[in-house]
Order: structure tokens, then sequence, then C-alpha cells
């Protein structure tokens, strides 16, 4: 039954490629279709554009050196953390009592907050820039 059905198919195609006549292009055809590549190929939404601009890098960069250079030369050389003394961490020191966060980690943990705070919505606005079209 299959075999009957592929000799059907196949004298089909056959009939079907007898009647049809062969096309050629235009003498010209190359040419054309090269100009016409050659048109396209200057597309503005291969540009690149940086996410950050020189501006922003350059104001984040001067205000990095302005913090670093007060807290080099007026901040007070005391050991104390400030305010962040009025934050709680007594949740790992009621498991282990000897656990104490260093300065470094409070920091770091206060720090990566606020990147990632500062960073979420960029990007979301960024995405939802792009997908619009």
């Amino acid at each position: 039954m299959k075999e009957n059905a592929d000799n059907y198919i196949d004298d089909l195609t056959k009939k079907v490629m007898e009647d049809t006549a062969i096309e050629r292009p235009s003498f010209n055809f190359t040419n054309t279709v090269m100009a016409n590549v050659n048109a396209i190929a200057e597309n503005k939404a291969t540009v690149y554009r940086p996410l950050i601009s020189k501006t922003v890098w350059f104001f984040v960069i001067g205000l990095f050196l302005v913090v670093f250079l007060y807290v080099l030369f007026f901040a007070n050389q005391t050991e104390g953390l400030g305010w962040f003394n009025k934050i709680d961490f007594s949740l790992p020191s009621n498991y282990l009592p000897d656990f104490k966060f260093s300065k470094t980690v409070t920091y770091s943990i206060v720090l990566f907050g606020l990147m990632l705070s500062i960073q979420i919505p960029i990007l979301k606005h960024h995405l939802d820039k792009r997908f619009e079209t």
C-alpha cells in the first residue's frame, strides 16, 4: 500500500516537473541583487552604543575619588561603626554566640544591597525599551 502511494507521488512529481518551464534570471540579476545588498548593509540598528555613557563613567569615577579623598583626609580615625551600630545582626549570634560581623562584611552587605537596588531598575528599563519594537 505504501509502495503504491510512493509510486503515485513520484508520477505526480514527474508530470509537474515536465509541465513547468525553466525560469532564468534577467541578464543583470547578480549586479542588481548586490546593489540592493550594499544599500541594506548600512543599517543603523547594528551601531554600537554603550549602556553607560562616558559622561556617566566620569561622574561615577569622580564621585568615587571625592568620597575616597574625603575618607582619607577628613574622616574620623576611630574604629566605631557609626550608623551601622543601629542595625541589628543578632540572628546569627543566637545560634553562634561567638560570631561577630566585621566592619568589612557589614560594609560589603550594605553596598551590595545598594548596588543591587540601583541596577535592577536600570536594567529593567533597558530591557523594556529593547523589547518594545
